[in-house]
């Protein structure tokens, strides 16, 4: 498993593709949860497992899901 402490608030988050998913508010447990004032995530909190993210570089969270299907299978907080 990734090691959390390398995902930092505001980070981009892309898919497998490149294309962008969400933008990090924080990591809660085992899940990042995205920016709800960020336009790629509709707008509200969704939360993503850390088992989807492939690496960390300094600015971007890369997952290793294409962007379609984090988005399909995310799930939004309620």
């Amino acid at each position: 498993m990734m090691d959390a402490s390398q995902i930092r608030e505001h980070l981009e988050v892309v898919g497998s593709d490149g294309k962008h998913v969400g933008r990090v508010d924080h990591v809660v447990g085992t899940e990042i949860e995205l920016a709800k004032l960020d336009l790629g995530g509709g707008l509200k909190h969704h939360l993503i497992p850390l088992s989807w993210v492939d690496h960390v570089d300094e600015e971007i969270v890369h997952l290793s899901l294409t962007q379609e299907d984090a988005k399909a299978r995310w799930r939004e907080k309620h």
